[in-house]
């Protein structure tokens, strides 16, 4: 994305400017009284000419209404790739279908489910899915999309555990594809809404189990040099959080597999770092009340791989996010590059969370054929501030091919992202075979994706 491009967007988001809408339908289901914003409040979607369906022949009809229309899920994304001047259509109320097939150890959901929504109830059939964001508030279909993701080395993205999914075409013909059976599932499952609205996902599952999670403050990250990998790999899922600002890392959160009656102090060190005497927040002078439990009880997997509780906002949303993906090998390079900026970082920054992400075969992916390490960044709202920074810290890590995450802020050209994907041509040929007139195509695809405008 040029900069003159970011200013242009960050301007809109400042003010809260909503486009007018080009109507090209009359929807039945709409809403007209109030501007959508994204769960942050940053962003202000361009139209009101919102469609809720609540079954798939609903999204067939809506589709079929409508010359350009975009998917929308549970508005976690920080940029403009769920947004449309003309329609949307909302996938809320696509959210009650939950089918476990125990002999084949799946379930399939409706695309707008959120995670926190479905996997107690799997958990009781004795189920789990692999691995979890940090929030369980985000619906499976947008998560998915976008290449969202938990941490863990051996732990792919969310996307790996589809099976396979069901959408609704430009047309409004509703295609099924399967990881076993269409050569083009691995172009559909990260497709960026780009191909169709998802309306079914089905999710590999495994057996249920158990998560203790410790915290420990005050990493050094000379650690990091020599360490990086066993530390990473000291838990099921990793996370570290740091503020840039001194030698140390300032938290390490490490959710092992454990019994559930299994209660024991954890080692008081680790690394040099020491064992929290308390829960916190990943930015500590904030409440730990809405994170998940900590200091070593176990819980259901799904009560501990996310960092915050389903039945608590996860903060105020007032923040901006962004987040760049390198290949695992060169972490340690990426954190001491990334350092050198912490000047500019301090003003602007919340917290960053530095995580790992197994390999996996989907086209749009940063973590292509890759294990990867992302490095994401909370930022103030301060646009003019988060404007100057994005490009430096994409600079420093352009030598290690860096990769944004698709739903957060990135101003990283549409032909650099091109070339550092190697199934690009591939995933351009998918669009124009399943959308050949461009009804799915929005602003932000055609501008900082295709790079066609």
């Amino acid at each position: 994305m040029k900069k003159r491009t970011f200013l242009k967007l960050s301007s809109a988001l400042v003010t809260g400017t909503v486009f007018s809408p080009l109507l090209s339908c009359a929807p039945d289901k709409k809403q007209q009284a109030m501007a959508l914003k994204n769960w942050a409040g940053n962003l202000t979607y361009s139209t009101t000419n919102v469609f809720e369906p609540s079954t798939v022949e609903e999204v067939q009809e809506a589709i079929k209404q409508c010359d350009k229309v975009r998917a929308l899920g549970t508005r976690h994304c920080f940029n403009r790739i769920a947004d449309s001047e003309v329609n949307l259509i909302s996938t809320q109320n696509l959210n009650r279908k939950i089918d476990i097939n125990t002999e084949a150890k799946t379930v399939t959901v409706d695309a707008g489910i959120r995670y926190g929504e479905f996997c107690k109830q799997i958990h009781e059939a004795g189920f789990a899915i692999h691995n979890l964001a940090s929030l369980p508030h985000i619906s499976v279909a947008g998560a998915c999309a976008t290449a969202t993701h938990g941490s863990g080395v051996s732990n792919g993205n969310l996307a790996t555990a589809v099976s396979s999914l069901e959408l609704v075409t430009a047309h409004g013909a509703v295609v099924t594809l399967t990881r076993d059976k269409d050569p083009d599932f691995c172009g559909a499952v990260v497709a960026l809404g780009a191909l169709g609205v998802v309306t079914k996902v089905t999710l590999h599952l495994v057996p249920t189990f158990h998560v203790r999670q410790d915290v420990y403050l005050n990493l050094p990250t000379s650690q990091l040099e020599s360490h990086f990998d066993e530390i990473m790999s000291s838990g099921y899922s990793v996370s570290l959080f740091h503020d840039w600002q001194t030698e140390n890392i300032n938290q390490v959160w490490i959710k092992r597999v454990a019994k559930h009656d299994e209660v024991k102090k954890a080692e008081p060190e680790f690394f040099g770092a020491t064992l929290a005497d308390r829960n916190v927040h990943p930015i500590i002078e904030i409440s730990a009340e809405n994170c998940t439990d900590q200091m070593g009880v176990p819980g259901p997997w799904y009560e501990r791989l996310p960092h915050f509780k389903m039945n608590f906002a996860p903060s105020s949303g007032e923040e901006l996010q962004a987040e760049f993906f390198v290949p695992r090998q060169h972490a340690v390079e990426a954190i001491k590059a990334v350092t050198l900026l912490r000047d500019e970082i301090k003003p602007v920054l919340m917290i960053t969370e530095i995580r790992t992400i197994d390999a996996d075969n989907f086209w749009m992916s940063p973590c292509y054929h890759q294990p990867c390490v992302a490095i994401h960044f909370t930022l103030k709202q301060d646009f003019e501030g988060v404007n100057a920074l994005l490009p430096q810290i994409e600079e420093k890590l352009a030598p290690f091919n860096v990769k944004p995450h698709w739903g957060k802020l990135f101003t990283i050209a549409p032909a650099t992202l091109k070339s550092r994907y190697e199934k690009f041509g591939d995933f351009q040929q998918l669009i124009d075979r399943y959308d050949p007139q461009g009804k799915f195509r929005n602003e932000f695809m055609n501008m900082s994706v295709l790079g066609s405008v």
